[in-house]
């Protein structure tokens, strides 16, 4: 049995843990208000280049069109693009994303594709390498962006560009954790290479292109796959902060029922020890 001493420092450092994560829990929530207004207001420009990409895709002669619309033909060599958080205490946000690539990972390799993997956090990074470390080629850190915003994603998409014409991959999938709400963040996995195109609104207005939609859809693609990653990006931070504030909550009244328990057990024990020593008294007197 512990002593009281010894039940004294366990409170004294479960309440101390018990402030830390309900500053964390408070912190969480000032920074998902902000992630979460980024990714909401993000969200109909990015719904808004899928409905022209897809109109341009469908008006476009089929077979036809840039490489980064094409593919390159193949279907041999895949690139996973693992988006995870660069710290932890987040419950299973970073986990979540993982089991979801690593599952799409295995899946490949029993079919006898080749899959290569670039991390864009730390967390996933340090998962990953435990089983595919041979597969990841590159972490891209993003410790020191204060803030995401179109220019943290353009040198992430110019990667992704630029290993696929020079053939490093076939097909590339971006993995990421879509904000729904703040109990609710859905893992998802969106193929970026060649693009996954939505259905064509048969309501809507035709357009007759000037240049014509393959030169057009040259320019356009590289920003398309830019404002996918941006968008993915913010979806990520909301995503993190919301599962953070779920768990630093969990965590603060885990604590609290814990500090009550040994309370409850320092004051039994406390109370066993002046009852003992009064029965000793007790019998001593009596023995007199």
């Amino acid at each position: 049995m512990p002593s009281l001493k010894e039940l004294r420092n366990r409170i004294a450092s479960v309440r101390s843990t018990q402030k830390i994560t309900k500053a964390m829990q408070m912190v969480a929530v000032s920074k998902l208000r902000r992630a979460q207004a980024a990714a909401e207001a993000a969200r109909p420009y990015a719904l808004r280049v899928e409905s022209v990409l897809t109109n341009l895709a469908s008006a476009a002669t089929p077979g036809e069109g840039p490489r980064l619309l094409t593919g390159s033909g193949a279907n041999q060599t895949h690139l996973l693009v693992v988006c995870t958080g660069e710290r932890g205490l987040c419950g299973g946000f970073n986990t979540a994303i993982v089991r979801l690539a690593r599952d799409k990972a295995t899946a490949l390799a029993s079919e006898g594709k080749t899959v290569k993997i670039v991390c864009v956090g730390k967390k996933g990074f340090e998962q990953l390498r435990r089983t595919h470390e041979k597969q990841i080629l590159e972490l891209i850190d993003l410790r020191a962006v204060r803030a995401i915003t179109y220019e943290t994603a353009r040198p992430i998409a110019e990667k992704i560009i630029g290993l696929f014409d020079s053939g490093e991959f076939d097909v590339c999938t971006l993995f990421f954790s879509r904000f729904r709400s703040v109990i609710s963040q859905i893992p998802t996995a969106l193929q970026l290479i060649p693009p996954e195109l939505g259905e064509v609104n048969d309501k809507a207005p035709s357009y007759d292109y000037e240049p014509d939609e393959s030169e057009i859809l040259t320019q356009l693609l590289p920003q398309a796959l830019t404002v996918r990653v941006y968008r993915a990006l913010l979806e990520n931070a909301a995503s993190f902060f919301g599962s953070q504030m779920s768990a630093m909550d969990n965590a603060t009244r885990n604590a609290g029922e814990m500090a009550k328990k040994y309370t409850l057990r320092y004051n039994r024990t406390r109370q066993a020890m002046i009852t003992k020593e009064l029965i000793e008294i007790i019998s001593g007197a009596e023995a007199l």
